[in-house]
């Protein structure tokens, strides 16, 4: 028996068709037969080295025939984002309805610029790439050897044909046998005339119902719960099992997280985005910085996903990113420039120097996405890099993150054996037994039929130039889903869009009385995962642990007594017991007093407030206090090299000031978050003139005066490499309290004969309207600061202690330092015991406006769960509390 005996050729309709059709070809062993599209069978009869012009090659060559080519009355968009796509989409569906451009070049202006395009696209692509008419012509050469190539074929699934195929199909029957095998499906009108043998089985009669959830969301979780209760109940097979849309775009992120959720092998037929993959978020993480530019998170990020493959990031050390400011920005070419010079050899993990490598990813960088082809090829590879290349050819460099989200790839999961989540034309092509249709709200399904984004209706008719319309070919496939389906359809549609509005009903959905409303918080007959049946069974829940805490902790947070909910640990409780054996600065000795919680929960338990992910608009209150307060010690500084403050005169300081200024905004701008350009040199204005008013306000000079910023002790870091008044490393404790503490002084002034000290701590913020000592234990700045320089300088130094405010030029003086340090002893003696005996309490200062802890209280803790808890916590506080009444 012959070769030619065993030969049969199959035309179907999408992967996921011919997929199935190959399974069940080997499952019956049936030898000498093909699978493929009409497509394809034109391109095997064509023969030679032939080839269909493929989306990426057509994209590809567009892109580099549009900038050099005239299109006339296309000329002045032709560079904007968009028209490669655009492009692509119009010339595919010329080719596909058969319309010579080049012909009809002369009837519009608009037809002879997409013929000079498709001149020029054809010019730059292979010579064995051909348009449909070309395949065609060049398959008709070669009918004579159709009956040995192709054999008998059976055209399968199909419902509808293009143009450009139809005349290689009328001839082809005259050299072969030729089957259309339409089944209960419809067929074309225009297929009558071909007499080709149409084989037709009877419409199936699976039960059809329908259902309306809340929203699309909503309608995704019932799908999957619908798919896992037929897999449970033994009812179907995974591969009987469909879920299908008109479109699937705006359920495939639902899908996606429910299908991890559920633990099912849910196929994607379409594919699912690359950026739901480890190379699609690389890419992703290239495309940010190139887009919006340089920032150190983005680098950390970009750091992550490339270190494990082959480039210049895996050259770095493990953890080389631990060398990196926490609270710098790194913005910008020049801030990361700067930061790399500073460092040295030692800094690195394995004590190398790997600056020049990391300065070369900078400069690689910086040259921002006219360079992406560069670069990609520079930091990526593998995977990720052909989908680098990829994008590039879809879009605009200008677009790199737009395009991205836009391509999709297979998800790795065999169609044949899972249930599978397609478009509807899929579905129609290859039916299953259990089908769901989402989505079928009006303008969705059938979607609209809109006007080619370059050739207008009134060039060429839409039905002329797209003969096969989305919305035809909806209603179509709709028809054809119902026919070849033989057990259940579930028809659903969402009530409400993902911003509440209200939708309409499909116009192929029956009779609204026949529709089956399902509520959002209804209990599902079938849960699909174990939170959805923890959800669906409160009774089960409530005995969860989890759950058990979770409840007894919020009707805790309701009741106006403390519970351990609210702070409550036992007595002597190690960690406890090491924050309060640590040494403290007023910052923390403040926190202690106002709000022991908070002092636990930063100290303890190391809690910190979430870094935003964008920059300022403006300094904050703390931010602008650390920028003065750098300007203010670097002036000093200056000042003091030069013959000192005391001796200054306004020139001199406005100079140091200014000096000062601009060296301070470099290091700040290589360190930390800054605002835009406008405002940030409006801030540092600011800064200038607070500073200057600092530094020469009028108030007592001693003689022969040596003056210091930023004086560390108690074991604080000095700042600069300037001799200081005493050895920072000598401890500090406050006598009767039990603390030892450390920071810096803003300011403090000496006299020449060491007998006298003045102690000043700058406010950039507004003075309070009446004179303070301890503000509530706010204010412990001044008093322990003086504490500190009698401590170390000696008991005969006569000390001044006090807060200016150079915005509005007034200085508080402390008039009692010791006395007040006595008063702060007792309040920190009781703070001790408090928190000793495990009242971690919130105090005045918890949940209110200038708490960056506040995120780990209760919703709206400053307006309820505060108001209600503190008088219980004061209660309990005892003789600790008494310090939020001190003036």
């Amino acid at each position: 028996m012959t070769t030619m005996s065993y030969r049969r050729t199959i035309v179907a309709h999408g992967r996921l068709a011919m997929r199935e059709l190959r399974l069940d070809a080997a499952r019956q062993r049936r030898h000498g037969l093909q699978i493929m599209s009409f497509e394809q069978l034109a391109v095997r009869l064509a023969g030679g080295f032939a080839r269909p012009i493929d989306d990426e090659s057509l994209r590809s060559a567009i892109q580099a025939v549009l900038p050099t080519t005239p299109l006339g009355e296309l000329e002045s968009i032709k560079r904007l984002p968009g028209m490669v796509n655009a492009s692509a989409d119009t010339l595919h569906k010329a080719w596909r309805a058969g319309i010579d451009m080049a012909a009809r070049a002369g009837e519009h202006p608009r037809l002879d610029s997409i013929a000079r395009l498709e001149a020029a696209v054809l010019a730059q692509l292979p010579p064995d790439m051909m348009r449909p008419t070309d395949i065609v012509a060049a398959a008709c050469q070669r009918l004579d050897h159709a009956k040995v190539v192709l054999g008998p074929v059976e055209i399968v699934g199909i419902t509808e044909l293009s143009p450009c195929w139809r005349a290689l199909l009328q001839a082809l029957t005259n050299h072969t046998s030729v089957t259309w095998t339409a089944g209960p499906r419809p067929t074309p009108s225009w297929l009558d005339a071909t007499g080709i043998a149409i084989t037709r089985t009877p419409r199936q009669a699976p039960t059809v119902r329908t259902v309306s959830a809340a929203t699309a969301y909503h309608e995704a979780i019932e799908a999957i719960r619908w798919a896992r209760s037929l897999l449970a109940s033994g009812e179907a097979q995974p591969a009987d099992i469909a879920i299908a849309a008109a479109s699937t775009a705006e359920y495939d992120d639902h899908l996606l997280s429910l299908r991890a959720d559920a633990n099912l092998d849910l196929h994607f037929v379409h594919g699912i985005k690359v950026t739901t993959t480890l190379q699609g978020q690389t890419a992703a993480a290239l495309a940010d910085i190139l887009i919006r530019g340089l920032s150190q998170t983005r680098m950390r990020r970009l750091a992550a996903l490339c270190g494990t493959d082959s480039g210049p990031f895996q050259t770095l050390p493990v953890g080389w990113t631990r060398i990196l400011p926490t609270d710098a920005p790194l913005a910008s070419a020049s801030a990361w420039m700067r930061f790399l010079d500073r460092l040295t050899p030692a800094d690195w993990p394995d004590e190398k120097d790997h600056a020049p490598t990391l300065r070369g990813i900078v400069e690689l960088l910086a040259k921002g996405h006219g360079a992406a082809d560069e670069i990609g090829t520079a930091l990526l590879s593998g995977r990720a890099l052909a989908i680098w290349r990829k994008v590039l050819l879809a879009g605009p460099s200008g677009s790199l993150d737009t395009t991205l989200e836009t391509l999709k790839q297979d998800d790795g999961l065999e169609a044949c054996v899972t249930v599978a989540w397609m478009p509807a034309s899929a579905l129609a092509a290859s039916p299953r037994r259990f089908v769901r249709l989402v989505g079928m709200n009006s303008s969705r399904w059938p979607r609209g039929i809109s006007e080619d984004r370059l050739i207008s209706d009134h060039i060429i008719p839409t039905a002329e130039l797209d003969t096969l319309p989305v919305g035809a070919a909806d209603r179509r496939d709709f028809d054809t889903i119902l026919a070849t389906t033989n057990r259940q359809i579930v028809l659903s549609r969402a009530r409400r869009d993902s911003e509440g509005r209200l939708l309409g009903r499909s116009s192929l959905l029956g009779a609204p009385a026949d529709e089956t409303y399902i509520r959002r918080n209804a209990v599902p007959a079938h849960a699909f995962s174990e939170t959805d049946r923890l959800m669906a069974r409160p009774q089960e829940f409530v005995q969860d642990p989890q759950a058990i805490s979770a409840t007894t902790g919020w009707r805790n947070w309701h009741r106006k007594e403390i519970t351990p909910h609210d702070g409550l640990v036992r007595a002597d409780h190690p960690l406890l017991l090491a924050i309060l054996g640590r040494t403290q600065s007023a910052s923390s000795l403040r926190l202690l007093l106002r709000s022991p919680l908070g002092f636990v929960w930063r100290y303890g338990m190391r809690l910190r407030m979430p870094e935003s992910g964008t920059d300022p608009l403006v300094l904050d209150a703390l931010g602008m206090g650390d920028l003065v307060h750098m300007t203010l010690d670097l002036a000093l500084q200056k000042l003091e090299s030069v013959g000192g403050l005391a001796k200054a005169d306004e020139t001199k300081i406005a100079t140091a000031v200014q000096e000062a200024a601009l060296d301070v905004a470099g290091i700040w701008e290589s360190e930390r978050a800054v605002p835009p350009a406008v405002i940030w040199r409006r801030t540092l204005d600011d800064a200038r003139l607070l500073t200057s008013r600092a530094l020469t306000y009028g108030d007592e000079h001693l003689p022969d005066a040596r003056s210091f910023g930023e004086v560390a002790f108690g074991g604080a870091e000095p700042k600069s490499g300037s001799d200081g008044p005493w050895d920072s490393a000598t401890p500090v404790e406050i006598p009767d309290a039990g603390f030892h503490i450390a920071g810096y002084i803003d300011r403090l002034d000496l006299s020449g004969d060491g007998k006298r000290a003045l102690v000043r701590d700058y406010k950039t913020g507004r003075p309070p309207k009446d004179d303070i000592s301890l503000d509530g234990g706010r204010e412990l700045q001044r008093c322990l600061y003086a504490f500190a320089v009698k401590a170390l300088l000696g008991a005969d130094v006569s000390i001044s202690a006090s807060l200016l405010f150079p915005r509005d030029q007034i200085d508080l003086q402390l008039a009692d330092p010791e006395a007040t340090l006595t008063e702060i002893t007792g309040y920190l003696q009781a703070a001790r015991v408090n928190l000793t005996a495990g009242n971690a309490l919130i105090g005045p200062d918890t949940g209110g406006n200038y708490d960056d802890l506040a995120f780990a209280l209760p919703a709206n803790a400053g307006a309820t769960y505060c108001k209600r808890k503190l008088p219980a916590a004061t209660e309990i506080f005892g003789d600790a509390a008494q310090v939020w009444e001190a003036q």
